[in-house]
This record gives structure tokens, C-alpha cells and sequence, in this order.
């Protein structure tokens, strides 16, 4: 008698949250991303956090050591990575104990039981084994032997070491989730064409051992049918999966073709900035020119000695590379050059959490130099938007002539997110002051409306000018030290960034114009604040309102009028009050509520609704 095989449909999700842990060297990172760009390719709306350790390389099996990739995968919109995790792959015992907490009651968790032997378990402090005493109860565990089963796999591959296959298992347990979410693996399978293109044996092994991990779900009784996630419902556009730091490096890129300007990056590796340059670096076919400083200083200021060129210029950081850029900012200032600052910050101070994010550099953009020396200071707040922010840096840069310092953070910088692709003759114009003629005090004639001042290109015949660091006559640019003339620049430098004002978008709110609570943010926080004060009205709070900044100097024209139409007003950010404490010094009418978090993380949802529900 034959019997047929019932087929079972898989289940249908809106959304889930995964996570891989596992040691630095055990490819969590790589298995994190391939998971995330194959659900891209699918159509899923997608959202990612990586978050790995300070240590170049940890000690193994160290609980400090231990490094994730989470991504949020969804039908619906998805604005964060998530909160609490469906689905937790752990390594070793190191990486379970240390993401548990993170994981759903009642869902689930695979975990390559090879790794969980004495010498790990004591490594990751457990006094018992947590897969045999009954603490795991309230999850649904799924112990897989990976690294056996991945050496089985590749036992006919005579061409590798131990290490390299071990190293392989990864590709195991993408396999599997592959299998449980209804993937394909034709995704990997290609990049693995690219990535080992001279090397077939490494194509061969990592092909043959992603697909025994997909095979092997599915002969698993612990999973009796795949999920399923449909495709987002997204406006019409070809998209790609962008990290924030290619963002940034991209608008640039289209800055510098929109302005008909070569680019010029000057920068100092510092994580998490330095993959702009690696991208830059790129492309050299744009006329990108990118110099890798022997420092700090030497970055910025080479970046300055490129805007006095001619060049739309840009130097590259984070929060201790700021401070030490701060002297060679106000040269720029006082010159009155165009330049972009990009600060992606990270937790501190001092060297402080270096792959962790935070947003505890605010007041040292807006005030970290000597003399009064104001810039412009704006802020991204999606890895997808840093494209637009850096291209807005270089506007202002070049419209205002006048520094602009551009705020990322880790959290967005390394996370990634859906991008529609733009062309260049979608972005805005960019007005460039060049002079092309000789006029009338040429470079130190100002604009009327905006107080810029001219451009003249050095070695232009009858533009020939002077500046530097000392204080200029307010109409020829000569070196001055008449007191009345250094108050007059003065007051021009500050009112020049105080007309940037009219020349930058209103504030908006979402959700509501007026109400009970304003939820106000800045920067890289958008998408956490975004999805707490969204679930807020759908649970029926429909007089909560969100204003996110990413204009910080100046703050948009009308946000005074925004304020008053609240009851209460909650700023949220990732330090201990920095832009509440800009609000209140510029809106002494409005009381600020605070909400702080200084972890390193993100803000989860259920602590934001938890607080704004206390606050209504």
C-alpha cells in the first residue's frame, strides 16, 4: 500500500524578529546579513541590528565576547529590529545565556549542542547545563549538532582543515532557517559563486553544507512546517538593502555629481565611521579623492586645505576623533569654508563602548570649540536617510559656506534597511558660489539673504584674497584686531547660521497636530520611537503625537508653535538629556519631561509605551 505525503502549508506571519549569536569568529555577522538580503529579495520590509564586541577577537566561549546579528523581517512596516526575539540561534552556551532574556516565552531557540561541554558551560559561568536542568522549560529548544553534522557533511573534502570546516557550520544553521521561513538558498548559493570565485572547493563545501541544514529541518518532528512572510506593501521603485555608512558615502557621491564638485575625503579610521571610507575609497571613477590621514587633525585639516581648493570637501569620525578635530572646525569657521563633519557616534567617553551606539555627542557638535564658533548641525535617522542627510550636509556646506556637522550613530550606521534608489536629477539643487568673474571684494562680498560669502578658487587671476586663522576685516579680509570688527564678524558668523533656518523644511508631527503627549526625539532614535508611539494610537491613544528632529542648528522655524499645541512634552535620547537641555534653554515656556537611556542600546518598545502610558 502506498501513502501519499500531506502536504503542510506553512504558517502565515506578519513579521519576525531572529537573532544569531554566536563568537566572533563563528560568522554571525555574514549569516545575519545573507538571511536579511535574501528576505529583501523576497519583498519583506526589513530592519537590522548588528552588535558585536569591542575585542577584536575575544577569547572563545567569553561571554563578553560574544557577537549577534539581529534583523526583523515583515509583510507590514518595520521600523526597528525588534524588540523580543521568535526565534534565537545560539552557538554556544556563552551566546544563550547572555541573549535568553531576549527571547519570547514560549518560542524558540536552536542550539548547536556539540558546543555546550564542560569547558564552554564553565566559560559562560552556568553551574549545570542549561539543556539538561530544566531551566529552558519555557521554550521550545531545538538541539542540533551542528558541528558534527556539518563535519559529516563535508567528509569527503579532503582539500580543508578542521578549521575551516568548522568554521562552515554557520552556514548550517542558515540552512535551517532558511527551511523554517520559507527561503531560498539560490541567494547565498550565488554569493558564495562571487565571494570564492577562485576557490570551488569553498564554493562546493559551503553549498553542500547550507543545503544539509535545510534538508535537515525539514526531517526535524520539532519543526512540522515552515513560516511563511509575504511580501511588504511598499511604493513602487527599485530598492536595495543599505547600511547607513554606504548611505552616507552615497550621498556624497551624488553631492559631489549634483554640484559639479570632485570630492575630497579626508579621514582617520575610527570605528564605526571608517567603513565611509572604505566606500569612498571605492570610487575613484566619481573623481573621488580619498586620503587616509596619519591622524585626527591631520584628516580634517587636510580636508579644509581641499575646500580652500575648490572641492566639496569632507572629513569622517566619531566622538574622541571629533574632540580632536575641534580646533581645526573653527579654522573653518573663521575662514568661512565650506565643509562636511561626520560624526557617527558611539558610545563613550574615552574610548569608552566603541561598537556600541549612543547620542552623547550633541553638545560637543553644538559647542565643543573655543571663541564663539557656531556651525550648522543636522542629524540622520534611519540608515536608509543617511543618504539624504549627507547630501543636505554638503547643500548647506556649499550654500552657507560655513561648516555642517552631519550626526549618525552606530545603531543606524551598521544597520541596514530597504532603500529606493534615486537618480541624481531626483535631488534637490545645490547652489554653488564659485566665482567665474572678478567682482568687487569678490570672495568677501556676501550674499544679502543668506550672508555667505564668494569662492574664489586660489591662483584665479584678480581674486587673489587671504585667510586663515586670525580674525578679517568684515570688508576686505584683512587680518584685523579692531575690537568693534571682531564683534561685527561675530555677530555675522552666528547670524549667518541663524538665516539657515529659512532655508530648511518645518517640523511635522505624526499621528496628530495637537494633544495629550508630544513624543519628541532626534537622530537615530526615530525608528524605535516611530513604532512605540504607533502601536500607542492603535491601541486607541489617538492625542499622542511624534516630532523628530533632524534639524538641530538651527531648530526649524516653527517648532515653537509645535510645542504649544501639547499638554506634555517627553524628549527621548540616548544620552543623559543633551537636546532637552538645548529645548529648554531656547523654549523656557514649555516644561521637557525626559526619558534616558545609556546602555549602549537601543530603546525597546514596551519601555517606551510602559512610559508614555504613565505619562497619559
Amino acid at each position: 500500500m502506498i501513502t501519499e505525503k500531506i502536504k503542510i502549508e506553512p504558517e502565515v506571519l506578519e513579521h519576525v524578529v531572529v537573532r544569531f549569536v554566536g563568537d566572533s569568529g563563528d560568522g554571525m555577522q555574514l549569516t545575519g546579513t545573507q538571511f536579511t538580503d535574501t528576505s529583501a529579495m523576497f519583498g519583506n520590509d526589513v530592519a537590522t541590528f548588528p552588535n558585536y564586541p569591542s575585542e577584536i577577537r575575544a577569547p572563545q566561549g567569553s561571554l563578553y565576547g560574544v557577537s549577534g546579528f539581529q534583523v526583523h523581517i515583515g509583510s507590514v512596516e518595520v521600523s526597528t529590529p525588534g524588540d523580543n526575539v521568535d526565534l534565537l540561534v545560539a552557538m554556544n552556551p556563552a551566546a544563550l545565556k547572555s541573549n535568553l532574556h531576549a527571547v519570547k516565552t514560549g518560542h524558540t531557540i536552536i542550539v548547536d549542542s556539540d558546543s555546550f561541554n564542560r569547558k564552554n558551560l564553565e566559560k559562560a559561568a552556568y553551574l549545570a547545563n542549561p539543556l539538561e536542568d530544566g531551566s529552558l522549560e519555557n521554550y521550545k529548544v531545538i538541539e542540533v549538532g551542528m558541528t558534527s553534522l556539518t563535519r559529516d557533511a563535508l567528509k569527503d573534502f579532503d582539500g580543508l582543515d578542521n578549521d575551516v570546516i568548522t568554521r562552515s557550520k554557520n552556514m548550517f544553521a542558515l540552512g535551517m532557517i532558511y527551511w523554517m521561513y520559507n527561503r531560498s538558498t539560490e541567494h547565498t548559493i550565488d554569493f558564495f559563486k562571487k565571494k570564492f570565485k577562485n576557490k570551488p572547493d569553498l564554493i562546493d563545501a559551503n553549498t553542500k553544507v547550507l543545503n544539509a541544514g535545510f534538508y535537515y529541518a525539514e526531517t526535524l518532528e520539532l519543526i512540522p512546517n515552515s513560516y511563511a512572510i509575504s511580501p511588504a506593501k511598499m511604493p513602487s521603485g527599485t530598492y536595495r538593502i543599505i547600511m547607513g555608512n554606504t548611505a552616507t558615502a552615497w550621498g556624497l557621491l551624488a553631492a559631489s555629481e549634483k554640484s559639479g564638485l570632485e570630492l575630497f575625503l579626508g579621514s582617520y579610521p575610527i570605528t564605526p565611521a571608517t567603513d565611509i571610507l572604505h566606500e569612498l575609497v571605492k570610487h575613484k571613477h566619481f573623481g573621488v579623492k580619498a586620503f587616509q590621514a596619519e591622524d585626527e587633525i591631520a584628516g580634517i585639516t587636510s580636508a579644509i586645505g581641499a575646500a580652500f581648493a575648490g572641492d566639496l570637501a569632507v572629513t569622517t569620525t566619531s566622538g574622541p576623533g571629533l574632540a580632536l578635530k575641534g580646533e581645526a572646525i573653527g579654522l573653518a569657521v573663521m575662514t568661512e569654508l565650506p565643509l562636511v563633519i561626520i560624526n557617527v557616534q558611539r558610545g563613550g567617553p574615552s574610548t569608552g563602548l566603541p561598537t556600541k551606539t549612543e547620542q552623547s555627542d550633541l553638545l560637543q557638535a553644538m559647542y565643543g570649540r573655543n571663541g564663539e564658533s557656531p556651525v550648522i548641525v543636522i542629524a540622520a535617522s534611519t540608515p536608509a536617510n543617511c543618504f539624504n542627510y549627507a547630501y543636505e550636509a554638503a547643500r548647506l556646506a556649499l550654500e552657507h559656506m560655513t561648516p555642517v556637522i552631519l550626526l549618525t550613530d552606530g545603531y543606524i550606521a551598521n544597520g541596514s534597511a530597504p532603500w529606493k534608489i534615486k537618480t541624481v536629477a531626483e535631488m534637490p539643487p545645490i547652489i554653488n558660489r564659485k566665482l567665474t568673474e572678478v567682482i568687487a571684494n569678490g570672495p568677501f562680498c556676501r550674499d544679502e539673504e543668506t550672508l555667505a560669502r564668494n569662492w574664489a578658487v586660489p591662483g584665479t587671476s584678480g581674486l587673489e584674497h587671504r585667510v586663515g586663522g586670525l580674525e578679517k576685516d568684515s570688508i576686505t579680509g584683512n587680518v584685523s584686531h579692531v575690537p568693534d570688527n571682531h564683534q561685527t564678524m561675530t555677530h555675522i558668523r552666528a547670524e549667518k547660521i541663524r538665516r539657515v533656518q529659512k532655508r530648511i523644511p518645518d517640523l511635522q508631527t505624526e499621528f496628530a497636530s495637537s494633544g495629550e503627549l508630544l513624543v519628541v526625539g532626534w537622530g537615530g532614535t526615530y525608528g524605535s520611537l516611530h513604532s512605540a508611539v504607533k502601536e500607542l494610537n492603535m491601541q486607541g491613544y489617538k492625542d499622542v503625537a511624534l516630532a523628530h528632529f533632524n534639524y538641530i542648528n538651527p531648530l526649524p522655524a516653527n517648532t515653537e508653535n509645535i510645542f504649544s499645541r501639547f499638554k506634555k512634552i517627553i524628549v527621548c535620547e540616548l544620552n543623559a538629556g543633551q537636546f532637552a537641555s538645548i529645548l529648554k534653554s531656547n523654549f523656557r515656556q514649555f516644561e521637557f519631561l525626559q526619558y534616558n537611556k545609556i546602555q549602549g542600546l537601543p530603546f525597546a518598545n514596551d519601555e517606551l509605551i510602559q512610559k508614555f502610558k504613565e505619562l497619559i
